[in-house]
């Protein structure tokens, strides 16, 4: 078992930045990889970056590469998601997943309670 809290949401202004962070607990919890999706209202959860458990790894949408850096420190059993120049269309709900298999899709197996995050226009 993998437990996730995030934490490091809130209300910016457009152009702002944000780190959110994303601890883990658990067995083993350094083996997996990290995937961080974001859920908008109306809208269907979408994939934003994911990191494998080394952090050599990284994946990106296209909507957020460039602006969204995510990496990991395993000694803190943590996960980060540098948010820059932020936009109004990134606000959304923002989870992150933990999965043996680093994905893009997300199919993972243990999630988050999620944090918002509000971009101010």
């Amino acid at each position: 078992q993998v437990q996730l809290v995030e934490s490091g949401g809130g209300l910016v202004q457009a152009g702002g930045s944000l780190r959110l962070s994303c601890a883990a607990s658990g067995r083993a919890v350094t083996t997996y990889a990290i995937g961080w999706f974001r859920q908008a209202p109306g809208k269907e959860r979408e994939f934003v970056a994911s990191v494998s458990w080394s952090g050599g790894t990284t994946y990106y949408a296209d909507s957020v590469r460039g602006r969204f850096t995510i990496s990991r420190d395993n000694a803190k059993n943590t996960v980060y998601l540098q948010m820059n120049s932020l936009k109004p269309e990134d606000t959304a709900v923002y989870y992150c997943a933990a999965n043996l298999i680093l994905r893009i899709r997300d199919d993972y197996d243990y999630w988050g309670q999620g944090t918002q995050v509000t971009v101010s226009s």
